[in-house]
């Protein structure tokens, strides 16, 4: 299904520019991807792997495709899993992220993908003459849904910029005329702090971590560009999209429903997503929380007004002597005061109170770091036992491969917590 897709996107765009790898500066026509890819020797393993960030990475989906074969992404760092027993059917494979631990695989059919990727088409509007410029990774769920399966199902052409830098990203872009820009936070920070956004970016996302509203905010100040908030995950690709031209008022917010997608809450307050491209299960461990066609993922939401509120996840609630708070409530009251520029908040072993937590803060600050100041502007909005006890001041919080940034990861890198 997937490869004779494709074939008909070739046939019907092929004189139109599919794919440029700026870092080989080559150019590919959709006739011309297509040629090369059939020439492509199959290769007979069941389960193929592409990887890297380049024209590789493509050729390897297509030439999986055409033989038939599950194609499993990884990033360039990740080692091959291993994998006993696929059921019939099964054509795609993502890794989840977790930290601790083996990875689980998410097992989708063909089906199920091509229905992501055409929901994404058909929510955030992409277009052939808008051509999607590729700084994310090619192997992560949101850059695979993003970049890959528009370009090969949907027609909508690839520059793979291949390196976030800004300078990069400035020859990149003035090699094009209109241009979409799927990116993290801590990209866009980047660019807009170098004055390296380009002008001629019609549409910019974020997604892979809560996009903070000053950031948002001082992009459109400075340019006009509205960053549009993308909130997905691994087992069921898009969920919600802010389809607003102005910045968001509210952090929590993170859009209305993604076209085709069905949204609840069950009784722990938890989001549930049914959907024809919600995965097929876990594997090697099916989960219940994967299952015939619903999602149902640990992020503690509000639905109001047609839009998604996230309210924080069930497993990172912080427990303050029996009260609970989740940190998002303290990192988006942490992030309006002009000294933060990123913060991350977790809870950690009290050292007075078994089956307690302390409330630890980690910040990444303009002009060095001020617990104090900090602390006096949290009480004046936040209740005292909500406000941090522990205090670490950094120079950057730097996100893991998928973008996010780990809580579970921070606790041990600081020493709150044992690694593994």
């Amino acid at each position: 299904m997937l490869y004779e897709r494709w074939q008909r996107i070739a046939r019907d765009n092929q004189n139109l520019t599919a794919l440029t790898d700026f870092s080989t500066d080559r150019r590919w026509t959709f006739a011309e991807l297509a040629a090369t890819a059939d020439s492509i020797s199959p290769n007979a393993a069941p389960v193929q792997f592409p990887q890297g960030a380049g024209a590789g990475f493509i050729l390897d989906v297509l030439k999986a495709w055409r033989s038939g074969a599950v194609v499993c992404p990884l990033e360039s760092s990740q080692s091959v899993p291993v994998i006993a027993h696929l059921p019939e059917g099964i054509v795609h494979l993502k890794t989840t992220s977790a930290t601790t631990g083996a990875a689980q695989l998410v097992t989708f059919t063909a089906e199920q993908l091509a229905t992501d990727a055409e929901n994404i088409v058909q929510t955030m509007g992409l277009r052939q003459d808008w051509p999607n410029l590729g700084v994310i990774s090619l192997a992560h769920s949101y850059g695979f849904s993003n970049l890959v399966t528009p370009l090969l199902l949907h027609g909508i052409p690839l520059a793979l910029v291949n390196s976030p830098l800004p300078e990069a990203l400035r020859r990149a872009a003035a090699l094009v005329s209109d241009a979409t820009l799927p990116a993290v936070p801590a990209m866009w920070r980047v660019w807009h702090e170098a004055g390296a956004i380009p002008e001629n970016i019609r549409l910019a996302i974020s997604a892979g971590a809560p996009l903070p509203l000053p950031l948002e905010e001082a992009v459109f100040q400075k340019s006009g560009l509205k960053i549009h908030n993308f909130y997905g995950a691994t087992e069921c690709g898009g969920i919600a999209y802010d389809l607003s031209s102005t910045p968001r008022t509210d952090a929590a917010c993170v859009g209305a429903p993604m076209k085709n997608v069905n949204l609840s809450v069950n009784g722990e307050g938890c989001l549930e997503v049914r959907g024809a491209a919600v995965g097929q299960s876990y594997s090697p461990e099916p989960s219940s929380n994967l299952e015939a066609g619903c999602y149902r993922t640990a992020d503690l939401v509000e639905l109001k007004d047609g839009a998604v509120f996230l309210r924080g996840r069930a497993s990172d609630q912080i427990n303050v002597a029996g009260r609970k708070v989740s940190p998002e409530t303290i990192e988006r009251v942490l992030l309006k005061h002009p000294l933060v520029r990123e913060c991350l908040v977790f809870g950690a072993p009290s050292p007075e109170a078994e089956r307690s937590e302390i409330v630890v803060a980690c910040v990444a600050a303009n002009t060095g770091g001020d617990s104090e100041t900090l602390k006096q502007f949290l009480l004046a909005q936040l209740p005292a036992w909500q406000v941090p006890r522990e205090w670490r001041f950094m120079e950057s919080l730097a996100p893991n491969q998928r973008g996010k940034l780990s809580r579970a990861e921070w606790r041990v890198k600081l020493g709150f917590a044992a690694p593994g």
